[in-house]
C-alpha cells in the first residue's frame, strides 16, 4: 500500500470536478420533486460500487476488445474537455431524460448522473497517473461527499441562489478543461512510442 496524500487531493479533486454534485443540484431537486423521495445512501453507495468496480474491471475490458490505457486516457481527456465546456459555456452536449418512477435513487441518480460516462472514464484516465489504492480512497471521499450534498441538498440551494450554483459549475469547468489538457499532453506521447 502506498499512500499518497497529494495524489489522493488531486484525484480527488478531479472526480469531484466530473462528478459535479454541487452543479447537479438544481437536478437532484427537480428529481426529487418528481420522485417524491430520493434515498440518498443508496444512491451514493451504489455509485461508489460502480466506480470501484469499473476502476478493477475497466482495464480489462480495455484490453479484451484491445485498445491501451494511454490511448483510453486521450478518448478521455476529450470527454472531460466536452463537459468542462459544458460547464463553463452553460450548454448541454448530451442531456438524458431519465425515468422518474421509484428507481429514481439508482437510475439516473446513481448512473448516470454521479458514476456516468464522465466518471469512469476519468477513472480509467487517472489510472494510467496514479496509484490504485489512492484512487479508491478520493472515490470514497467523493461517495461521502455526494451523500452529504444529497442529504442537504434543499438547504444547499437555499444557501447558494442559483448564481452561487452557476459560479461554482464555472469554476470546475476551468479546472476540469485544465485537467483535460494535462491529461491529453501526458498520455499522448504514450502513443507514438
Amino acid at each position: 500500500m502506498e499512500f499518497n496524500y497529494k495524489e489522493i487531493f488531486a484525484a480527488f479533486m478531479i472526480l469531484f470536478a466530473v462528478i459535479d454534485i454541487v452543479g447537479n443540484i438544481p437536478i437532484i431537486v427537480d428529481l426529487r420533486k418528481k420522485a417524491g423521495h430520493i434515498q440518498s445512501g443508496k444512491a451514493s453507495i451504489i455509485a461508489g460500487v460502480i466506480m470501484i468496480f469499473f476502476l478493477f474491471i475497466g482495464e480489462n475490458i480495455l484490453s479484451l476488445i484491445g485498445i491501451d490505457v494511454n490511448s483510453f486516457a486521450v478518448a478521455g481527456s476529450f470527454v472531460l474537455f466536452f463537459i468542462a465546456l459544458e460547464m463553463i459555456l452553460g450548454i448541454s452536449i448530451y442531456k438524458d431524460d431519465g425515468n422518474t418512477s421509484s428507481t429514481a435513487s439508482i437510475f439516473p441518480l446513481a448512473f448516470p448522473l454521479i458514476a456516468g460516462p464522465g466518471s469512469l472514464t476519468t477513472l480509467l484516465s487517472i489510472k494510467s497517473e496514479y496509484s490504485t489504492e489512492n484512487i479508491i480512497i478520493a472515490i470514497i471521499l467523493n461517495v461521502i461527499f455526494i451523500f452529504i450534498v444529497l442529504k442537504t441538498s434543499k438547504k444547499i440551494e437555499k444557501i447558494l441562489g442559483p448564481n452561487g450554483i452557476q459560479i461554482i459549475r464555472k469554476v470546475f469547468g476551468v479546472v476540469l478543461l485544465a485537467i483535460s489538457v494535462k491529461l491529453f499532453t501526458s498520455n499522448i506521447q504514450g502513443l507514438f512510442i
